[in-house]
């Protein structure tokens, strides 16, 4: 590699390293360093050359190397002031990686030269000499922190320049709308580290997500968005790799630009990412990442300095207004971006836009996006934030599906509901509703209602698409353990079982863990249907975790962020049951995609329509309509009749409003058989029984006017044409 020699002012923007087809430009901020330098390493990680970046403008330094060309490898070090009680980790020992890194040589591995102190002294014990003393062994603290010059560059991923063009086909995004989304959420390793029809040497990477067997599941699954947990680079907590652990969920970024190398099957991430979307793109299948924007790998003030910290500390991270030498945790992972900042709204929204325009992703699901809307001397959560605004207002962003998890750790972070217009939110209200039901809690029948007709409760002046509806996500139990283990079992996670959620609303059907009794087995897989009956036939957005569809087990592990082994990855290997469950599901998502009375893009009104009849009316299991009595706990079941005949706010093609069957739906948890009288249908009309999830099979027959509901059942009824 000729090492560059000519060094020429460059431009501030954009930041990052550019490839400008005649050189390549260097921009990084730091507004309180006194001098950065641009570090260049050969293939074999050899550090070359040292440039000192004379340029600086409003905390920006810059330069254009003329004859540096794509896959120059590289890294940045700061210096500045050593005071981390006044905020500020300045090191120039410690390599710090590009925060607008496209590409990087590795996996971000810890190792203790990347820690930017050590301790003065360990801290010797001593008997106490005081009069009258005990005698007992006290330690006295140690001095404190001081820099650690041990150089990090051996132990640092290095970024790597880019050609960021690639032939996109024209207009290749699907574009499917929000009412039409089924998102299905999946890690990228786990997803097909494990399916027999992908090359070995593929599986468990972007290409194998990418590869035609993964594509035609995805598509006979019939969903029309994939999820992916993180793949931003990311870095495993100190502690779990001195376990031999890691952090397999990826929710500990250091790069938001960088796909992480450790999915990818060949020595370029980024283009084996791109060749995975446009892959998906071809099925009509679309790409939502799951981005954490809300904290970074470098932890607390005791973590390692990797980028963020060591180029400006004090702008990055949140302070405590008294103590800057103090961080502001509201995500619980030791740190938390300041995003009142300009440049760290910048960076998100860079890095948002990066993603959008080259890797032609269709949206992004925020982690404890609360965080990222937290503004003020006392970092309240305003939905009028200026990154929420900058999002709202850029012409690029807003054409994508925005997912906030819409809460955090800190005070006042549980804001489901509160985000703005155009957003939808992870509705946990929804999933422990629906959890409550099933496991057979009572007087939830209100409450059911407002769920499944789109959380008008929760998202009132806004959308029923404002609710993105889930059973089960990557964290806590699958669906299929939720119905076998009433307690979590994680001892695998080398927290003496202490860590994941043990308040899971769950019930076993009447016995813990596998069981062979197969009245056991039948009421877990009724289950099963029942919740995903409910997901898939509720107004708002669904979203599917991987391998829910066929019923996987973590064998009851509900936290398995650092299982990067079996008991994370999906398999293949179904039993009758398993392919029974996933030949329903598909059946179900199939329904709901043909049926626009399952995709309102606005709430009921539980009014008469200009045909004379309401748009919903609910129903006791006498075939009257509820009263109050009713809703308060008098009832044991629910029936949602869903008319069809004219769907407000649902537009065709054409702008014509669209007309669908109406639809009879049926909920019982109760313990003993339901006998339900059904409503009348139009003169025209018969009741046909299409579900009936006591059972596993779709059907097609007329219904009687009653219909004796087994323990624990759901059942759909479509108005259609009297048969001869």
């Amino acid at each position: 590699m000729q090492i560059p020699t000519a060094i020429y002012p460059g431009r501030p923007y954009p930041l990052g390293a550019t490839w400008t087809g005649k050189g390549v430009n260097f921009a990084v901020y730091s507004e309180y360093a006194t001098l950065v330098q641009l570090c260049l390493f050969n293939e074999q990680d050899q550090e070359l050359r040292r440039i000192n970046l004379r340029w600086n403008d409003h905390g920006i330094w810059h330069c254009f190397l003329p004859e540096a060309r794509p896959n120059l490898r590289y890294g940045f070090r700061a210096h500045g002031n050593y005071d981390p009680q006044e905020g500020h980790h300045f090191n120039p020992s410690k390599l710090l990686l590009d925060p607008y890194a496209k590409m990087v040589t590795g996996p971000c591995v810890w190792h203790e030269s990347l820690n930017g102190f050590r301790t003065a002294n360990p801290a010797p014990r001593f008997k106490s000499a005081s009069p009258g003393g005990s005698g007992e062994y006290r330690a006295v603290q140690p001095l404190g922190p001081v820099r650690d010059d041990t150089d990090s560059a051996r132990h640092m991923p290095k970024a790597i320049v880019i050609d960021p063009n690639y032939p996109w086909p024209h207009d290749d995004h699907p574009r499917t709308p929000l009412h039409s989304t089924i998102i299905y959420e999946l890690h990228v390793k786990g997803f097909t580290k494990e399916m027999p029809d992908i090359p070995e040497k593929l599986r468990g990477t972007y290409a194998g997500l990418g590869h035609s067997a993964s594509v035609a599941y995805l598509k006979k699954l019939g969903i029309t968005a994939v999820e992916l947990l993180p793949v931003h680079l990311s870095m495993s907590e100190p502690r779990l790799t001195e376990m031999g652990m890691s952090n397999y969920w990826g929710y500990n970024t250091i790069g938001f630009f960088a796909p992480d190398p450790r999915y990818a099957s060949t020595n370029n991430p980024v283009r084996e990412f791109q060749d995975m979307v446009r892959s998906l793109h071809s099925a009509g299948i679309e790409v939502i990442l799951d981005v954490v924007y809300n904290h970074t790998a470098e932890q607390a003030d005791s973590g390692p300095t990797l980028s963020f910290r060591g180029l400006d500390n004090y702008t990055y991270y949140r302070m405590e207004n008294n103590d800057p030498g103090s961080y502001i945790n509201t995500t619980g992972c030791g740190n938390s971006l300041d995003t009142r900042q300009l440049r760290v709204m910048q960076l998100i929204t860079d890095s948002l836009r990066y993603w959008t325009e080259y890797m032609h992703i269709d949206g992004f699901r925020f982690d404890l996006a609360s965080t990222l809307a937290r503004t003020g001397t006392d970092h309240h959560f305003d939905h009028h934030c200026s990154l929420l605004d900058a999002i709202a207002q850029d012409p690029l962003l807003n054409t994508v599906k925005l997912i906030a998890e819409p809460w955090d750790c800190g005070y006042g972070g549980y804001q489901l509901g509160n985000f703005p217009s155009g957003w939808s939110e992870w509705n946990d209200s929804w999933r422990d509703t629906v959890r409550r039901f099933w496991r057979g809690d009572g007087c939830l029948l209100g409450q059911l209602a407002s769920k499944i007709s789109g959380s008008s409760d929760v998202f009132y002046g806004r959308s029923p698409l404002s609710s993105i509806n889930f059973i089960t996500s990557h964290d806590g139990f699958t669906l299929a353990d939720l119905v076998t283990y009433e307690k979590k079992r994680n001892w695998d996670n080398g927290e003496s079982n202490r860590d994941g959620n043990d308040n899971n609303l769950n019930w076993n059907c009447g016995a813990e863990g596998p069981s062979d009794d197969p009245q056991v087995r039948q009421m877990r897989q009724r289950q099963q249907r029942n919740m995903l009956t409910t997901l898939l036939l509720s107004q708002g957005v669904p979203m599917i975790t991987a391998g829910d569809e066929f019923g996987r087990s973590q064998q009851g592990n509900n936290n398995a962020y650092c299982q990067d082994g079996p008991i994370s990855y999906l398999h293949w290997d179904w039993d009758a049951e398993q392919t029974q469950l996933f030949m329903f599901v598909r059946r179900l998502i199939e329904l709901r995609r043909s049926h626009p009375a399952f995709m309102r893009s606005t709430f009921f009104k539980g009014e008469e329509q200009y045909t004379g009849i309401k748009d919903v009316i609910w129903y006791n299991e006498n075939g009257r309509e509820m009263d109050g009595d009713d809703w308060n706990g008098r009832c044991l079941g629910l029936g949602m009749y869903i008319a069809g005949d004219y769907l407000e706010g649902s537009l065709d093609d054409h702008g014509m409003p669209q007309r669908d069957s109406s639809f009879l739906l049926l909920f019982s948890n109760s313990y003993q058989p339901l006998e339900f009288t059904l409503p009348k249908p139009k003169s025209w009309a018969e009741w046909r029984l299409i579900i009936d999830t006591a059972c596993a099979e779709f059907s097609d027959k007329p219904a009687d006017k009653k219909l004796t509901m087994a323990p624990f059942t759901a059942m759909l009824l479509q108005e259609a044409p009297r048969s001869a």
